[in-house]
């Protein structure tokens, strides 16, 4: 969706270059994953609602202090009727605070449950493996079998059991 990501950027900049860091993008962060709900968007856009109560609401959904300048973000994004942009926003900006940081998101999907002192190790081989620091995830996908799958930003290793079964069956049918 283009159109979202052309409206959510000048937001995402403006709060990066008023101080963004790693804890406003985490609270950037909880106050989208609110944001994102059906039925907030259909309180907001209510006409008997004053942005005051909106902001209230995910603030206090969100259970989070936020900071002045996210505060004064997501009173902007409300008052200008764009809190559906929020979730899209948070994105870019911690698109922004990683390249900042030189860190890259990294989503490891495993199909067994890892402890993080191995993911620690799964890590430090990926960061050699992809050439950055890396900021790993761990998610379980069973339908992987044994092995694991990450996805850093548009690269790909793939390296489960499903993975080698998909290659040896297209290797068979050729």
């Amino acid at each position: 969706m283009a159109e979202l990501a052309t409206i959510a950027r000048p937001y995402a900049e403006a709060l990066f270059k008023a101080g963004g860091d790693a804890a406003v993008a985490e609270q950037l962060s909880a106050l989208a994953a609110v944001a994102a709900d059906a039925r907030l968007l259909q309180f907001a856009a209510n006409p008997k609602v004053d942005a005051q109560q909106v902001q209230e609401l995910i603030v206090g959904v969100a259970k989070i202090a936020p900071a002045p300048s996210v505060r004064n973000l997501l009173a902007a994004v409300i008052d200008n009727g764009r809190l559906a942009a929020l979730p899209e926003i948070a994105a870019q900006f911690h698109a922004l605070v990683n390249a900042k940081s030189g860190v890259s998101d990294a989503l490891v999907y495993s199909a067994f449950p890892i402890d993080a002192a191995q993911l620690a190790e799964v890590k430090a081989a990926l960061e050699k493996r992809f050439g950055r620091k890396l900021d790993a995830k761990l998610s379980v996908a069973p339908e992987l079998i044994g092995g694991i799958r990450v996805v850093v930003g548009d690269e790909v290793l793939d390296t489960s059991v499903k993975a080698r079964l998909d290659a040896m069956k297209q290797a068979l049918v050729a």
